[in-house]
């Protein structure tokens, strides 16, 4: 299968390895803590890249910069889930020094995407 243009995206696979990270995080929970934070935060970190991939697939830079805007508000949710999730001592300390890095970089990221939006021609 090939590319489209989101999956070429630095911002886009840094969303999908933060994703996957966290899918497999939450598959290790017991099952209550796994229907209750665990889908909340599989679901918002899912979010990150499928916003950005819908943005992409709109086709205009009004609708992409929305969708980059609401993929942003997934992220600060998927950060709020996993807060919940240590204090509940359902992280390790080692899973959120993997996490941090990544959550870090992935908000300005964002940022520097939504502005580059419209700026530049498309990737093909």
């Amino acid at each position: 299968m090939t590319k489209t243009n989101f999956e070429k995206l630095d911002v886009y696979r840094l969303s999908e390895t933060i994703a996957d990270m966290i899918w497999d995080i939450v598959d290790t929970w017991q099952s209550f803590a796994r229907d209750t934070v665990g889908k909340q935060i599989v679901r918002a970190a899912d979010s990150i890249g499928a916003n950005i991939a819908e943005g992409v697939g709109r086709g205009t830079h009004p609708d992409n910069k929305r969708f980059v805007r609401i993929a942003r508000g997934s992220l600060y949710e998927t950060k709020h889930w996993l807060r919940r999730a240590y204090r509940r001592k359902l992280l390790t300390q080692k899973q959120v020094e993997a996490l941090k890095p990544l959550l870090d970089e992935l908000a300005p990221r964002l940022n520097a995407y939504l502005k580059s939006i419209g700026r530049f021609p498309e990737v093909e």
